[in-house]
């Protein structure tokens, strides 16, 4: 989806090589996951317009406001038409196109819709900490077990995004007397990936250090990614852990617990530290430390979620 503009490449043909290194650096300002959002959305808005037969790049705004509307009726929520219209701004502003989406049908349209179906997000359920730790303790024997164990442990001690988890290598672990020192080379809040830190603390009943250390002395690893596949014949691979690989790990042991995996995503882990650190009455800036939330709005709404009958102004009065 990312190209230059036809009009730069037919005015300078000596810069080939360099444009094409433009591109790659154009592709960089969004995250990897932005850019994977986009091109699935744009390759779908492309096979729409295909089938009816008009033009995707450049698009006019009737045709974006068909598509989307199209969506609305698919039972697409509105933030995933919102990022949809996104990747079509996005793709003609590479091309040097006047975006569509800048026409008051295209808002119009996404305003309605709003209107129309609400925008209330569905939120996953939290994996709360007696259910991070029971997960831990259902997983089976041999490797594949252990990775499971440190990684659902891992996961929750740091609040950790999944895209986050399973980019980690080796070499970001620095165990302390009191834990773990984990640095996160780059985030969703940190593109420009300046690095942060926090700290893992060691676990009584179940210690993500120790799972950590337990996986790592078991596969002989040292260097490179710290999650990567297990094969069936439990022979650990090369290959690092996909975010999506998190969701299904996730998934696969809610249905262990006899839990409905429905209810949980990769985002559980993350949830749930912050869940059940409000619980514990934890300081809104000490689980930031950990979480490294940019809005306190959003962190607020995990205390509010943990707090919503503690002290109620209700109690007693019936």
């Amino acid at each position: 989806m990312t190209t230059l503009p036809q009009a730069s490449r037919a005015v300078l043909p000596a810069l080939d090589a360099d444009l094409e290194q433009a591109v790659s650096y154009a592709r960089a300002e969004k995250a990897l996951a932005t850019r994977r959002a986009y091109h699935s959305d744009f390759t779908l808005f492309e096979s729409w317009c295909a089938e009816k037969g008009v033009t995707a790049l450049p698009a006019e705004p009737e045709t974006v406001a068909a598509f989307l509307a199209f969506e609305a009726n698919r039972g697409i929520r509105p933030s995933t038409l919102t990022r949809r219209a996104a990747s079509i701004r996005y793709a003609h502003k590479l091309r040097g196109n006047e975006p569509p989406t800048n026409s008051e049908a295209v808002r119009a349209t996404l305003r309605g819709i709003r209107r129309s179906t609400g925008t209330a997000k569905v939120r996953k359920a939290p994996i709360l900490a007696e259910t991070a730790r029971a997960m831990a303790q259902a997983a089976p024997d041999g490797l594949k077990g252990l990775r499971d164990q440190a990684l659902l442990l891992l996961g929750f001690a740091g609040a950790f995004r999944r895209s986050e988890l399973v980019a980690l290598d080796v070499t970001d672990l620095e165990e302390t007397d009191e834990g773990m020192r984990v640095a996160i080379r780059r985030s969703k809040t940190d593109q420009e990936g300046k690095g942060e830190i926090i700290a893992i603390v060691r676990g009584s009943v179940n210690c993500p250090v120790k799972a950590v250390k337990n996986w790592l002395q078991a596969t002989s690893i040292t260097e490179g990614s710290l999650f990567r596949s297990v094969t069936k014949g439990g022979r650990v691979g090369n290959s690092r852990l996909t975010d999506k690989s998190v969701a299904g790990i996730i998934k696969t042991y809610a249905r262990r617990l006899g839990l409905n995996e429905a209810d949980f995503s990769g985002h559980s882990l993350r949830s749930g530290f912050l869940t059940s650190a409000a619980r514990r009455g934890a300081s809104v800036f000490k689980m930031r430390d950990v979480s490294r939330h940019k809005s306190m709005d959003v962190l607020q709404s995990y205390i509010r979620d943990a707090e919503l009958f503690r002290d109620h102004a209700g109690a007693g009065l019936l």
